[in-house]
């Protein structure tokens, strides 16, 4: 008799699903992949209410050596070092971002390489956040002034030109070891920016070069500006806000012996309208609307904005909501209608040997009465301060 055969049910292995963070470059795709470990891990701590001197010296650290993994993947070896978790968290919280937001921003989609004034750095898809890499001595004087900065940020409420740091990290990629800090992108609102300026009050070889102006968006500086006969025309009262804010954040800066920062500008003429990404008001793409500009070409109402019919009584007008980014519209007899977006950027540049032999070798060759940018912390605020009170009316 013939044997009963029974049927055998192939059962197929499903593997289970893991998120992996591809980008162009290995140094990028750990940094994801960091960011999504190192927030993960703060979901099982117990936030304290208030930070411990102790906090300012901790990190988080992670190591990974799989000898047979995919390298069209991740790196087979890589470490993750985060700076000071519960202080940026704090930061991050005071800035108003949450950490959802902060892990789906930088790990949603793959940061995009940007070049500006000869620095490299990355943006992330929605671009919220810049990812910029630091020399060793700029990540020692970020330790240096950590505390100073988080208090400086707790007793004015956030409201300051400064970057808004969200994360120090360094990665070792294949031996090799890179730092990076997360910081809120200065130009992450949606209207467009027709020009941009990197100012510092001086004068000596402070002109953009012509390589630099044939960029789509080139970075032009002091001299331009002031050839060009350009000002801020923002109005009294908020002249005076925007002045006082700058003062107090570089008294900050003077005091911790921290120089050659500059101040971005980003003009949006109301005229040419357009928003972030490319797109005009009025074209077949939007079907004639869009939600980044209202029809006069103001701007909406969103964090940072500042609306002189929609003002809150008990805060000054520049941060009357939440602050992302500060922009001020021009006042009513400026020339053209334009929106400023202004940030001090680059402040971890320390005043020390390496500056002062800098600042002597250009006094020889400029002369001591030359603008040159290289100049003691105290002489550097006030001929800044100077400069603003001059272009801002």
């Amino acid at each position: 008799m013939p044997k009963n055969k029974t049927k055998s049910k192939r059962i197929k292995a499903v593997s289970q699903k893991v998120k992996l963070f591809r980008a162009k470059e290995p140094l990028i795709s750990v940094f994801m992949w960091g960011i999504n470990s190192t927030i993960n891990e703060l979901t099982h701590v117990n936030i304290p209410p208030m930070l411990m001197p102790d906090d300012f010296k901790a990190y988080n650290k992670i190591k990974i050596d799989r000898q047979y993994f995919n390298k069209d993947n991740m790196p087979s070896h890589f470490k993750v070092k985060e700076y000071c978790p519960l202080v940026f968290r704090n930061l991050r919280e005071r800035f108003r971002v949450t950490d959802s937001q902060y892990m789906l921003s930088l790990t949603g989609s793959e940061p995009v390489m940007k070049e500006d004034s000869g620095s490299t750095y990355y943006l992330t898809g929605d671009k919220r956040f810049i990812i910029k890499t630091l020399t060793r001595e700029e990540v020692e004087e970020m330790h240096h002034i950590l505390k100073h900065y988080h208090e400086y940020v707790v007793e004015y409420h956030s409201k300051t030109l400064l970057p808004q740091y969200f994360g120090a990290y360094r990665l070792t990629v294949e031996k090799q070891e890179s730092y990076v800090v997360v910081m809120r992108n200065v130009f992450s609102h949606p209207l467009r920016v027709h020009r941009k300026y990197d100012l510092k009050g001086s004068t000596v070889q402070r002109e953009a070069s012509e390589k630099e102006k044939s960029k789509e968006l080139p970075t032009f500086k002091d001299n331009d500006f002031v050839s060009e006969g350009h000002k801020m025309y923002i109005g009294n009262e908020n002249k005076a806000e925007l002045l006082e804010i700058i003062r107090r954040d570089v008294e900050f800066l003077s005091k911790n012996n921290l120089m050659d920062y500059r101040l971005l500008l980003g003009v949006h003429d109301a005229d040419q309208g357009g928003n972030a990404s490319g797109v005009d008001d009025e074209s077949e793409e939007t079907g004639g609307e869009t939600d980044s500009v209202n029809s006069d070409n103001s701007p909406p109402e969103s964090p940072g904005i500042v609306n002189s019919e929609n003002k809150d009584p008990n805060a000054p007008s520049l941060f009357a909501h939440p602050v992302e980014i500060i922009s001020i519209p021009s006042s009513d007899n400026a020339p053209k209608k334009s929106i400023y977006f202004v940030a001090i950027i680059d402040i971890l540049t320390h005043y020390g040997m390496k500056k002062r032999t800098a600042q002597a070798a250009k006094t020889v060759k400029h002369g001591s009465h030359a603008q040159i940018s290289t100049i003691p912390p105290d002489q550097y605020a006030k001929r800044f301060l100077d400069f603003m009170e001059n272009i801002i009316v």
